[in-house]
Parts: C-alpha cells; sequence; structure tokens
C-alpha cells in the first residue's frame, strides 16, 4: 500500500503555528514511507475564504521550504484539489445516499430551527441539534417537493437503534489514542450534508475528497475528535473503508492552555517577522509532541523525515516554549556562512533605514557583510543584527555624560582615559584581527599602569554610541583609523562641554 496523506486547510486566515505542525508532521510521515503528501483546499466556506489566504498558503510553505506533491499548484490524479471546483461531485453523493435511504431531504426553514431552539431554552430542556422533523417525509414527496425548488438541505440519517432497540454505538481505533467507542445519540444529530444553496457542508466534502483521493491516514489536530465517529458513520453509508485516523497532541501555551495570541507570536508571518528562520521553526515545531533520536536536538528536514514515526507520538499536549524556539534560532543563525547571513539580513537592514534613503552601495554591502562575524554569536533573530550595527554606518547619538565614565571614575579621569584611548586609536583599527589588537593594548596598558577594562569603556562608547556593543576591536577595523579617531575626538568635545 502506497501511504497517502494531506493537510487541507481552510483559507480563512493566516497560517499559524498550529496548522504548520499538522502539515509538517503529515510531510514528515509520507515522506518516512515513501508516501505521497496532498494539499487539498477545503473551501466550502464561502463567506469566510478569501484568495490573500491562499497567496500566504504558497508564500508560506514556500518559505519553510517544504511541499506536496498532489495540490491545486502542482495537480495530480485527485485533480482539482479546490473544493468549491468539485460541488457537483459532492452533489452526485449526496443524491446517491438518498437513494440508499442513508440520507434526505429537510425542507426546514431557518425561522423553524430556531423557533425549536428558542423553545428548548426557554423549556430549559437538555435536548440540542437537529430535532430530525423531516426524517421521515415519505421518500416520493421528499423528492417531489426537491424537484419542484422547494429550499431544502439534505442530512445524513445517523443510525440510532440495532434491532431490538439496543443504542448504536460507533467504534474505531486511533493509531495515537487507541480504541474509542462514541454512542451514536452523542453524535451531531442529522448533520446537514448538502446546504440549500447545493453547496456541501465541511463532512460531506472532507469524506468524500478523502476517499476519492485515495487517502490512507488522515493525521490532523484532535479538536477534529468529535467528528471522527460522524466520518466513520459517513463512509459506512457510502460501503467505502475508512482511512487510519491519527489524532495529533494539542500544542499548549507554558500556562496549561491552548496556544494562542496572549502567549506571542502565532501566525508564521509573525515569526518570519520577528526575525526567525524556516530551519529553526522547522526543527522546533518538528519536536512539539514527537520523539527522534536521544540526545539529539538540531534536525534537517530530511533527517527529520528519516527519523519521523507515528509509533513517537506522544498522548500529552505538547508545550510551546518561546524561549526554546529563540535557542534553536539563535543556533541556526550561527550555521549560516557570513555572506548567507549579510544575505538574509541586508533587506531588513534597508527596511530599518541602515543605509539611509539611497540604500546601500557597495561599500556599504561589503562592511556590512564583514560585520557579521561581531554580532552572529550572540544573535536570537535576523532583526537583532541590523540594530546592532547601525553604528557602523551612521554616527550613533552621544549618550549622557555618565555612560562614558567606568567604574568609580569621575568627569576629569574620563576625559584622561579616552585622551589615552585616542592615541591608541589608529593602530587597534589598523590592526590585523582581534588578537594582534589585544596583544598590543594589553601591552600598552600594562606599562602604562592602567586598568584595560577601564581603558576601553569609553573608548567603546566613543565610538558605539553604547556600553553593551559589538566587540571594539573589530568595529574600530570597520571603521577604520579615520573614522573612528574622529568620533573619538568628538566625544572628548562632548565631555569637555559637561566641564
Amino acid at each position: 500500500m502506497i501511504i497517502r496523506d494531506r493537510y487541507a486547510p481552510s483559507p480563512t486566515g493566516l497560517q499559524h503555528i498550529g496548522s504548520v505542525r499538522t502539515a509538517l508532521f503529515n510531510y514528515l510521515f509520507a515522506r518516512s514511507k515513501q508516501g505521497k503528501f496532498v494539499l487539498r483546499l477545503e473551501d466550502t466556506d464561502q463567506t469566510r475564504c478569501e484568495e490573500r489566504f491562499v497567496q500566504n498558503l504558497y508564500d508560506t510553505f514556500e518559505w519553510l521550504g517544504f511541499h506536496w506533491d498532489e495540490g491545486p499548484d502542482v495537480g495530480g490524479p485527485g485533480a482539482p484539489y479546490v473544493q468549491s471546483e468539485r460541488t457537483e461531485i459532492y452533489q452526485k453523493y449526496a443524491l446517491e445516499l438518498i437513494e440508499k435511504d442513508r440520507a434526505y431531504y429537510c425542507f426546514c426553514s431557518p425561522e423553524r430551527l430556531d423557533k425549536v431552539r428558542q423553545e428548548r431554552e426557554a423549556a430549559k430542556s437538555g435536548e440540542t441539534g437537529y430535532d430530525r422533523h423531516c426524517r421521515n417525509i415519505p421518500p416520493e414527496e421528499a423528492r417531489s417537493r426537491a424537484a419542484g425548488g422547494e429550499p431544502c438541505t439534505v442530512r445524513l440519517k445517523i443510525p440510532l437503534e440495532e434491532k431490538g432497540g439496543a443504542p448504536l454505538v460507533t467504534k474505531y481505533r486511533d493509531l495515537l489514542l487507541g480504541d474509542i467507542e462514541w454512542k451514536n445519540s452523542d453524535v451531531n444529530s442529522d448533520p446537514v450534508l448538502l446546504k440549500s444553496d447545493r453547496f456541501p457542508t465541511y463532512h460531506l466534502a472532507n469524506v468524500v475528497d478523502d476517499h476519492l483521493m485515495g487517502i490512507t491516514h488522515v493525521c490532523r489536530a484532535q479538536e477534529w475528535l468529535p467528528s471522527t465517529p460522524l466520518h466513520i458513520i459517513m463512509y459506512g453509508a457510502f460501503g467505502w473503508e475508512p482511512p487510519e485516523f491519527c489524532h495529533l497532541p494539542m500544542v499548549m501555551g507554558t500556562d496549561g492552555k491552548k496556544l494562542s495570541k496572549r502567549h506571542g507570536a502565532t501566525s508564521i508571518d509573525e515569526f518570519r517577522g520577528q526575525g526567525y528562520l524556516p530551519e529553526a521553526l522547522i526543527n522546533y515545531v518538528a519536536l512539539l509532541g514527537a520523539s527522534y533520536q536521544e540526545g539529539k536536538d538540531l534536525y534537517s528536514l530530511e533527517e527529520l523525515a528519516g527519523s519521523f514515526s507515528l509509533d513517537k507520538l506522544n498522548k500529552a499536549p505538547a508545550v510551546f516554549d518561546y524561549k526554546k524556539l529563540e535557542w534553536y534560532n539563535g543556533q541556526y543563525i550561527r550555521m549560516k556562512s557570513d555572506a548567507e547571513l549579510a544575505e538574509l539580513c541586508l533587506p531588513l537592514a534597508v527596511e530599518a533605514g541602515l543605509f539611509g534613503d539611497a540604500g546601500p552601495n557597495t561599500e556599504q554591502k561589503e562592511r556590512f557583510a564583514a560585520a557579521m562575524p561581531l554580532v552572529k554569536e550572540r544573535a536570537v533573530f535576523l532583526k537583532d543584527i541590523p540594530e546592532k550595527l547601525g553604528y557602523l554606518f551612521s554616527e550613533p547619538p552621544l549618550p549622557e555624560a555618565g555612560e562614558f565614565f567606568p567604574k568609580k571614575a569621575d568627569l576629569a579621569g574620563t576625559i584622561e582615559l579616552l585622551e589615552k584611548g585616542r592615541t591608541l586609536t589608529p593602530p587597534l583599527a589598523s590592526a590585523q584581527s582581534d588578537g594582534e589588537a589585544e596583544a598590543f593594548i594589553k601591552d600598552w596598558a600594562e606599562k602604562d599602569g592602567v586598568k584595560l577594562g577601564d581603558l576601553l569603556m569609553p573608548l567603546r562608547v566613543a565610538v558605539t554610541g553604547a556600553r553593551v556593543s559589538p566587540p571594539l576591536f573589530g568595529s574600530l577595523r570597520l571603521l577604520g583609523p579615520e573614522a573612528s579617531l574622529a568620533r573619538v575626538d568628538r566625544a572628548l568635545e562632548y565631555l569637555a562641554s559637561k566641564r
């Protein structure tokens, strides 16, 4: 058997981390079994579906770097892969169920349904769902009324009792959760399959498409668990073999509640905008509710596919830890070459205005790329990098005078230290490496009897504008002797004005 699974989103919003986890698990499972991964767009809710959300889906997975084998954009034997293009198929199968006496026409108006609901509420009745008012209309009468144009829907006839009056139950085995049993009386009461506009509901389209597209495994979020008994009943009504079901562990926030915006970013656009790398997201999300090799944290997409197994999924909910994701992002930033990192960060630097309105010239691009080693080791997000390097492309604002002061130093002492630093600036900026610069200044400080930290603090602030900055020696080399000296002179003039 060739494994075939699918990701079947509704294009009613931006792609978010939970949906991408579902897609990724399906992709990894298919790849681990040399199977096929299918994309299907479930756009039966025409009031909420928007083309911009379809485009967001394509953009998201293009950025993440994994794709489907069959889908709307690549075609395949199950085409079309957009449900709104398959309405005649669903109408055909809805009528088939009517002919089998497994479904029926319902002529109840929205007003009647609302009245029933209000009467139940007033009576404080525990009854919910449809009251099966049209279930026993003689079939010929129902067909005649429907053929005459009377507005109607098509509803599934849920089997309620076995022979002898015993209540029916629906059973199936979930690949993660084990044996599941559901009373038919607790299943959605005779749900609508075909709406009055002849568009299918989610349930009909989902079951028909999974069957016709040869889906062997349905791996989806646990929120769909209550729908599964209904789908099993529908497969039985058609006489079809249902696929295997696996309801994936939930993704929770650190507070134990379902992950949502109150915990932080959830849409992939948000993560992307904050400067996360796709490799980091994929690596971390793949570990949410699944295990691979003991003692290993970092995986390529190919390694994940080679190690993935439904048997290694956890029943317990997975906790989404933003701090852990940040760690992964930092690891993948450090795995980039300087050239790769500069290429990724350059658009962010342009957007941040690092090079002015005209954009970067060749010299600025080269300096930006050369600065990557200064920030790579401590960067957590891509956006951190342009923010930390702004001082290399324009003179930073001068901070309060006290920011220049080393510990226990006053204004006069700080000016004296910076004047010494001024004489050292040209040779430091001309050094060929950090090691050469460090050896030079350590030797000088020792001979002069000055603490190295005291000497470097005002010089760092003068050059970078901050007490905490990327490495000073590398910054001086990138700025060059002339520009570095000009900044020290500016700082000395500023401090002198504070006397």
